[in-house]
């Protein structure tokens, strides 16, 4: 005997950790992350003051001296670029322990291009992996990092361009105790607490860790960057349960903006193996 079965389709909002799920958490104040993870992001320009209009502008943010703020809460660091510090966006990864862990970068192949110094509510030094990939590492003091997650105009998936997985695997692995793993079609890093945290994405010439910002609409920011003196660079795409846009700033620093996507899922629901006065109800 054939069993009624009844179909539905349902709008299901699939969205990836780091884009943030729960409206409890947004506009809550972060207050610390977990051993080498992402914790800050902060842009270096030659024209500081140039820099902070158009990113107000593109994310709302409120210039605050070296710190971009959204709703009074620190979302991004901006500093003027130097010699050891050229234009860019720069991720950070949070570490309790500075010293120790640029012994591990180094034991792993890695290099230290800026050495340990204070900073503004912390202790940071620069490192590159040995393919010239370069990122931060924050020890906190009274300031853990972005104080906002998971809400448009906030730091979101950084990712590893590389033309070597394989190599950026074991210099991660070991200097940090990631692991590299692919899912929904994209390479992810997992922390030693097998939290998602990153990315990794094919490149070419080389790798270099990107930045990216959550935003409401892949199209309308892309359009908004162009109208404020930017560029596109790549045209919007989608990857796992994200859609990107790859993005440059009038002054040449690249970055990505990410949105949720929306999938449809559909569920086959069987009722044969209902009672009688409970199929009809």
């Amino acid at each position: 005997m054939n069993r009624p079965v009844v179909t539905k389709r349902y709008q299901c909002r699939r969205v990836l950790k780091q884009l943030g799920t729960s409206i409890l958490e947004r506009h809550m104040r972060i207050r610390g992350y977990a051993p080498l993870t992402p914790c800050w992001v902060e842009l270096a320009s030659a024209d500081p003051a140039r820099a902070a209009q158009f990113y107000g502008e593109l994310f709302g943010w409120e210039s605050a001296g070296d710190r971009f703020k959204l709703n009074g809460r620190a979302v991004a660091g901006l500093t003027r670029s130097q010699a050891d510090r050229p234009d860019g966006w720069l991720t950070h990864l949070s570490t309790p322990a500075l010293d120790e862990t640029l012994e591990q970068v180094a034991l792993a192949g890695g290099s230290c291009l800026s050495h340990p110094a204070h900073a503004h509510g912390g202790r940071r030094a620069i490192v590159t992996d040995p393919a010239g990939a370069v990122l931060g590492l924050w020890e906190p003091a009274d300031f853990a990092g972005a104080q906002a997650g998971g809400e448009p105009g906030t730091m979101s998936w950084p990712e590893l361009i590389t033309d070597d997985p394989n190599a950026a695997a074991l210099f991660y692995g070991s200097a940090f105790g990631w692991l590299l793993r692919h899912d929904f079609g994209v390479g992810e890093w997992l922390n030693q607490a097998h939290d998602a945290i990153a990315g990794l994405a094919p490149g070419y010439r080389g790798a270099w860790w990107r930045a990216a910002f959550q935003v409401e609409d892949i199209a309308e920011a892309a359009d908004r960057c162009e109208r404020l003196g930017g560029a596109l660079i790549s045209e919007p795409a989608e990857a796992g349960l994200t859609e990107f846009a790859e993005l440059r700033d009038p002054f040449g620093a690249r970055f990505t903006v990410a949105a949720p996507v929306h999938h449809p899922v559909e569920l086959t629901v069987s009722l044969g193996s209902l009672p009688a006065f409970e199929r009809f109800v």
